[in-house]
């Protein structure tokens, strides 16, 4: 790994609050002297020659994308991203390639990243037999036909920025590289890859308990409660003050919660309510825009920080273990909410740094919050050097097919998501969902806009139960790849051509999966159909559930299963 600085970077970047930073310089065989860099009347250029045969991936959390040659994206934070082109809930300003090498570029900016840019070149020669192109394939193909090809990165309103170069033999080596920057992966307990339950968000405590007690009764199993916006005051802004007309006794609701065996994670976000009890102490340490009318809490200071987790620990001290960080994304697709770009905090961010940082620096308060215990928790949002955090990121996105890309995609990033089940219009599609959600890094039903339990009304009470006891088996196999996510920077979900990059079968498949050391999975998205193609990579392979070998390469499978196969 070798750092390199362009110019005068910014002091505040994702490297200045990532405690587990660390930085250990080592030689690379990359030729840094081809990066050109300028100063431009918007910010800085950089620029380095690509070649039209590389294949680039990671910038985050992509549902739209997954190879990004020839494609330009500016990674923002926005929710709900509808179409490609860089919007995510993670924009995580690192990418890697199949040529053994990527990049992590360490800023807070929307960052524009032109894998495909293109210039004129003196040996350009008229193909004299060309045929006019009649498919939009192959006119778009042109986008990556010539040799004169640059990754160029554009970052506006800067004087510079470090960048960090990262070489190895496979891009898991790489990736693992990148998370070891920031610390390693997050420590994660056994109860928090059981099973998450989130409840009707307009349930009272005693509704609550009953669906606590329906699972307990009916053997299902189930590890956490979430309970969604009505535990408080106010919300949309957020008091986190209890509503004594719901939740009279939450000492007594979260104690008859535990005594079941069950965990509790709350909702809310960090927009701060004039009711709540700490607004006056945190007016000063908040940007000069609201949203939802509450206070921006600037997370990059300190004392803003410990106001509001110390005000949290009234919660923890309850027994609650976990929270649903939510709205932390902004967006500009669904009501354009959120503060301006040009807002201003006191910590010395602008409304665009701290888009980009917000997610990470809310969860790095509840952690906080948590006493930095272990746990696994949600957050709408985070960004750039994420590893550590035990935060999955979740979406009000409902598309299985683009959740399935994100799932995959998520690992080149250092980053976790949670393709949640929520409600659903038939038997077929809640199952298919499920098995989706069992096979990953968080077993996650959001019921809560649902009036009953999801499966309640398709009868497939047992179908359930079969796929939510499997999760419990896979348990000690997700807790050895979460451990080894801390240690190594190996992350626990990977695209196939993340271990396998000198497979080019690999290059393009965005809907299989290495879950853990041993895993390979392979969902089936379709509500209507039972089958798909998969291709296993080179190697000894069984069937998951049939323990009969499978051999090596493509082929067709029907099954009302999810096909899942291990590797020796």
């Amino acid at each position: 790994m070798k750092k390199i600085t362009f110019g005068t970077p910014e002091p505040l970047t994702p490297s200045r609050f990532c405690d587990g930073f660390h930085y250990k310089e080592t030689d690379v065989a990359f030729d840094v002297s081809q990066i050109t860099f300028r100063r431009t009347r918007g910010g800085v250029l950089l620029e380095s020659p690509a070649g039209r045969d590389t294949h680039f991936y990671g910038c985050g959390l992509q549902f739209w994308e997954f190879d990004h040659a020839g494609h330009k994206l500016t990674l923002r934070c926005n929710a709900d991203p509808r179409t490609p082109g860089g919007d995510t809930h993670a924009p995580v300003p690192f990418f890697v390639t199949d040529k053994g090498y990527g990049m992590y570029l360490d800023t807070a900016r929307y960052a524009e990243l032109y894998f495909g840019a293109q210039k004129p070149g003196d040996s350009f020669e008229p193909d004299e037999n060309y045929v006019v192109k009649v498919s939009t394939d192959d006119l778009y193909a042109a986008r990556m036909a010539d040799e004169n090809t640059f990754v160029s990165i554009f970052i506006p309103n800067c004087e510079g920025v470090d960048v960090y170069l990262m070489e190895g033999d496979t891009i898991t080596d790489i990736v693992s590289q990148y998370n070891m920057l920031a610390g390693g992966g997050p420590e994660v307990p056994e109860w928090g890859l059981g099973v998450l339950y989130r409840c009707n968000g307009r349930y009272s405590d005693e509704q609550i308990l009953d669906v606590a007690r329906y699972m307990r009764r009916n053997d299902i199993p189930c590890d956490i409660i979430g309970v969604e916006p009505g535990w408080q005051t106010h919300a949309y802004a957020c008091t986190y003050v209890w509503n004594p007309e719901k939740f009279p006794d939450p000492t007594g609701f979260v104690a008859r919660l535990k005594e079941m065996g069950m965990h509790v994670n709350l909702w809310e976000h960090a927009y701060v309510y004039p009711a709540c009890p700490i607004y006056d102490d945190l007016k000063p340490l908040s940007g000069d825009y609201t949203t939802f009318r509450g206070l921006v809490p600037d997370f990059s200071l300190p004392e803003a920080r410990d106001i509001f987790a110390d005000f949290q620990k009234n919660l923890t001290a309850l027994g609650v273990d976990g929270f649903k960080a939510d709205e932390c994304d902004g967006s500009d697709n669904t009501g354009g909410w959120s503060f301006p770009n040009h807002a201003q905090f006191p910590g010395g961010l602008d409304g665009e740094q701290y888009h980009n940082l917000l997610g990470t620096l809310y969860a790095k308060t509840m952690w906080q919050a948590l006493d930095f215990q272990p746990t696994l928790s949600e957050i709408r949002a985070i960004g750039a050097l994420a590893a550590p955090y035990p935060f999955v990121l979740y979406s009000d996105l409902y598309d299985l097919r683009g959740f399935l890309r994100a799932l995959v995609n998520s690992g080149f990033s250092g980053l976790l998501w949670a393709p949640e089940l929520r409600g659903v219009g038939s038997k077929k599609e809640l199952l298919r969902r499920l098995q989706t959600v069992v096979f990953s890094p968080q077993c996650l039903i959001n019921a809560w806009s649902c009036p009953e339990i999801p499966w309640l009304a398709f009868d497939c009470v047992a179908e359930v139960r079969a796929l939510l006891e499997e999760r419990h088996r896979l348990i000690p196999r997700l807790k050895a790849a979460f451990d080894r996510y801390q240690k190594t920077g190996v992350p626990p979900v990977r695209a196939l051509v993340m271990d396998h990059t000198d497979d080019p079968e690999t290059y393009g498949i965005d809907d299989e999966y290495m879950l853990g050391d041993d895993l390979l999975v392979a969902p089936i998205v379709s509500f209507t159909e039972d089958k798909r193609e998969v291709y296993l990579p080179a190697g000894e392979w069984t069937d998951y559930w049939t323990g009969e070998p499978v051999p090596a390469g493509r082929f067709a499978v029907e099954t009302e299963n999810i096909p899942v196969y291990v590797k020796k």
